[in-house]
């Protein structure tokens, strides 16, 4: 495959060369990318900015694809940047007004061989002020336990939670100790003062909201 035609930007200049004269904020997203690759890109430009920046935007099921072309190691790096801008904007996210917001917190994690179970802590105007995994389970279940929850809510001062957890399986129908689980966590919610606001199942591809569904 032919290298990544890094000399292709608005100005002619390199991506790195560009920020380090004009800082960040005047990159292209396409530019950023390439400065992150740190050169490790193979194939067109064009073409494999427009497919990372097709992943980031939104197709999760394109990262294996994506990963093989570009190399582990490249792909690692870009990740590892996109969690730690992610991680940085926590306290300026928007309110969560429905499970898809819910989603798109926790979606990383769809891609794990074992159930995580993941709780997105919000103040009383519902915005994220952070989030944890309580836990991590074999293949196929996990077992949480409310303080494993409800601790850091409250430490944090949570005046509401959602919960969620990944389904290796790809399965999205809630099991029976699912929802034993859910209804114990929104018991121990109303006594402690913190509602649960929803709780989703989820795979690479898409998710089971309980609270859509009546189950909470």
């Amino acid at each position: 495959m032919d290298e990544l035609n890094l000399k292709d930007t608005e100005n002619g200049s390199k991506p790195k060369e560009k920020l380090e004269k004009l800082g960040p904020e005047a990159l292209t997203d396409r530019e950023l990318i390439m400065a992150l690759m740190d050169y490790g890109c193979t194939t067109s430009c064009e073409n494999d900015a427009k497919r990372i920046l097709d992943i980031l935007n939104s197709s999760p099921t394109l990262k294996k694809d994506m990963m093989m072309k570009l190399g582990k190691s490249a792909w690692i790096r870009l990740s590892a940047a996109i969690e730690l801008g992610r991680r940085k904007l926590d306290g300026k996210s928007k309110p969560i007004s429905s499970p898809k917001d819910i989603y798109r917190e926790v979606m990383h994690y769809a891609s794990n061989k074992q159930e995580h179970f993941i709780v997105v802590m919000l103040n009383g105007a519902q915005e994220k002020i952070g989030s944890f995994v309580a836990t991590v389970g074999t293949l196929n279940r996990s077992i949480i336990h409310p303080r494993e929850v409800f601790a850091p809510a409250i430490e944090n001062r949570a005046a509401a939670i959602a919960i969620a957890h990944n389904h290796p399986s790809g399965n999205l129908l809630p099991s029976e100790e699912d929802i034993a689980t859910t209804d114990k966590l929104v018991m121990s919610g109303k006594i402690l003062g913190i509602k649960v606001i929803d709780h989703i199942i989820f795979s690479d591809e898409s998710f089971f909201s309980f609270m859509e569904h009546s189950l909470i």
